[in-house]
């Protein structure tokens, strides 16, 4: 997803350019699926903030019912905003995942190899049993 999302962005940053028609229906496309994924995973993590944010993106870019701005200037701080976005979101989640995982190296109970093992004292050991049982 990581390389998907950074496409995303590079795709926003070449929309500022003027382009055909065409690339721009593909980049409507292209920001719906990738919006569509930070979403669900944004939502699935429960970080709500970044879920407003791609919902947004979502609506501005569908290419179902397009939203026509009808001028070039109103379009490229949005492209660049959304371009920011998506290497922010590709990267903030990178952050999180390595703060998870070194809470939970420093959770994990560290307990010396002494207290492991079992004293042979300490075992319970089952009687013989005779031949006539």
């Amino acid at each position: 997803m990581k390389p998907f999302l950074t496409f995303c962005a590079l795709c926003c940053f070449i929309g500022i350019f003027k382009l055909p028609i065409e690339y721009y229906t593909f980049l409507r496309i292209l920001v719906s699926i990738g919006a569509l994924l930070v979403l669900y995973n944004t939502l699935s993590s429960k970080q709500h903030y970044f879920s407003i944010i791609f919902l947004v993106i979502l609506i501005l870019f569908n290419p179902v019912f397009p939203i026509y701005l009808y001028r070039k200037n109103i379009w490229i701080p949005l492209d660049t905003v959304t371009g920011v976005l998506f290497l922010l979101i590709n990267f903030a989640e990178r952050k999180e995942h390595k703060k998870e995982e070194e809470t939970a190296e420093e959770t994990a109970p560290h307990i010396p190899l002494i207290h492991q093992r079992t004293v042979s004292r300490d075992r319970i050991i089952n009687p013989k049993k005779t031949k006539q049982e």
